[in-house]
């Protein structure tokens, strides 16, 4: 049996509002919630009301007023902006900490906005004293967070929606089953079924006020007449508060496959103590992983505060593992410190977000036929990226071009194997490459050698053995930086009189590519870089 459980966060914005401003000191006197304060929005129609406490609601007020007219009825209205985006990441971080009770959470929305979580607990009640005590846990969680909200579980998300907004106002937490699921919603509203504004009236103006004034009505004729602007009609609507339609609910984000978690009665409020608690739920999650033959490549440690927030950090690794002695060592590397306890974490979650299928091997047989070397290095790189950051360990990666600068990229080694570099088409490269190349004044033999003597630096070199030309074509689809058209390259390896080593080469080929009437696209040459 399905259980859905829908929570109204009601007056969202001011909740937001007023969390945001508990921070401050001294605290803000228009934000004391006996005073009236109204949240403004400018629009086209100009200053329009967007949200209001309940000491404003009470003096008469109502969401969508001018702030003019709500004034002249309340001169001592306190006025704040209204910032929906901030309400938006408030709702998805408060969606987060509900990850606590579900890994299935998502944000829901009336017609007064974002104001709402879904949370899917099929199967999971149990855990949390039953279907009958989960509401009334999750409203007494976020009453204790300073969030005034309103629960609702019933088998449909329609339905759970339904009477967390539109149910008994006199009770915070309603519970409904399959059998009585019908009854229960005959008796609300009909905007009840998350339909438009224009469909609710022109509902009303056909005499259907109730959900339950739909049942004995012709569905064709519903269907047909009642449509919102987004093709929604009111029959299927109704379809999904019942249960006869299905309806997906898309989480936040994707609920990990593998994860562990425990509650604490005494909330931990420093570092040592989530230290303290990590290596139970890495045994715990590495057992999970080892019963189905798979590894992790990214963690998540997920701190849930008493505030209603979550502070989390994730590692990454090169390649599967389950070890939770690699783990521990990850974590410690990246700073256990990074998660803010703020006023105590009641709550500890530690998750595989990305799994792998690994199997065991026979280290020292397999050793003698398979070439590890660049899986030698992952443990290296994953304890530098853990600890410097992942962006500041790079590796060289292949790209498709024969210009030696265009042939790599860096990129973060995090995350796949380092490949050993290619040498089977037998090409020369230095260890040593500049970019860009440096300009040198070079003495050579007309139109193609090699030259005798260079000067790079300041300082004239005279060249004993030189090999070459490596000729490279330009890439005539890539437009150069000076808007210059790209000129063929000639490479040599040559060795001055110390014994040392240079890669040098020509831009431009003499009689194709220049005649000798511009000076400016003369061939020049360049030193593109060093053997060891």
């Amino acid at each position: 049996m399905r259980r859905i459980v829908s929570v109204w966060l009601i007056d969202w914005p001011v909740t937001v509002r007023a969390r945001s401003a508990g921070r401050l000191s001294p605290p803000d006197p228009s934000l004391d919630p006996a005073m009236p304060l109204a949240l403004i929005r400018k629009t086209a129609r100009g200053a329009m009301i967007h949200a209001l406490n309940p000491a404003a609601r009470a003096a008469g007020l109502r969401r969508g007023q001018t702030q003019a007219d709500a004034l002249a009825m309340i001169p001592t209205l306190a006025c704040h902006p209204a910032d929906p985006e901030a309400d938006r990441r408030a709702l998805e971080g408060l969606a987060l900490w509900a990850e606590r009770w579900s890994p299935a959470v998502s944000v829901s929305a009336s017609a007064d906005g974002l104001d709402g979580i879904c949370l899917d607990m099929t199967g999971a009640a149990h855990l949390f004293g039953g279907v009958a005590a989960l509401p009334e846990r999750i409203g007494a969680r976020l009453a204790e967070a300073g969030i005034t909200a309103r629960v609702a579980v019933a088998p449909t998300i329609g339905a759970a929606w339904a009477l967390a907004r539109h149910g008994d106002p006199e009770r915070r937490t309603l519970s409904v089953d399959d059998d009585s699921l019908r009854d229960s919603l005959a008796g609300l509203p009909v905007e009840a079924l998350r339909i438009g504004a224009d469909v609710v009236a022109e509902a009303r103006r056909f005499g259907l006020k109730r959900i339950g004034d739909l049942y004995p009505m012709p569905r064709a004729g519903l269907a047909r007449r009642f449509r919102d602007g987004d093709g929604v009609d009111l029959v299927r609507r109704l379809d999904q508060a019942l249960g006869f339609c299905a309806e997906a609910l898309v989480p936040v984000r994707a609920p990990p496959r593998y994860r562990v978690w425990e509650a604490h009665a005494e909330p931990l409020t420093d570092t040592d103590g989530i230290a303290a608690r990590l290596p139970g739920l890495a045994a715990d999650l590495a057992a999970a992983l080892n019963r189905d033959s798979q590894g992790a490549r990214t963690l998540t440690l997920n701190g849930f505060r008493t505030d209603g927030t979550v502070s989390g950090l994730s590692v990454r690794m090169g390649r599967a593992d389950r070890d939770p002695v690699v783990w521990l060592r990850l974590f410690r590397e990246r700073g256990l410190e990074r998660i803010d306890p703020g006023f105590g974490i009641d709550a500890l979650m530690l998750s595989a977000d990305l799994t792998e299928p690994i199997t065991d091997r026979q280290g020292e047989m397999e050793a003698q036929v398979v070439d590890d070397r660049a899986a030698a290095l992952t443990p290296l790189i994953d304890r530098l990226s853990a600890r410097l950051g992942e962006r500041q360990v790079l590796r060289p990666e292949p790209v498709d071009s024969w210009i030696p600068e265009r042939a790599e990229r860096l990129r973060p080694a995090l995350g796949t194997l380092p490949s050993l570099p290619d040498t089977g088409d037998g090409r020369r490269r230095p260890i040593l490459m500049f970019d860009p190349p440096e300009p040198i004044e070079a003495l050579a033999e007309l139109p193609d050698g090699a030259p005798a003597r260079f000067t790079w630096r300041r300082v004239s070199r005279r060249v004993r053995r030189a090999d070459g030309p490596e000729r490279l074509s330009p890439e005539w689809w890539r437009p150069r930086p000076d808007d210059r058209q790209a000129r063929t390259r000639d490479y040599y390896c040559v060795e001055d009189d110390g014994g040392h080593r240079y890669w040098l080469f020509r831009e431009g080929l003499y009689g194709r590519e220049y005649a000798g009437h511009d000076d400016e696209r003369a061939p020049s040459w360049w030193m593109h870089g060093m053997f060891a």
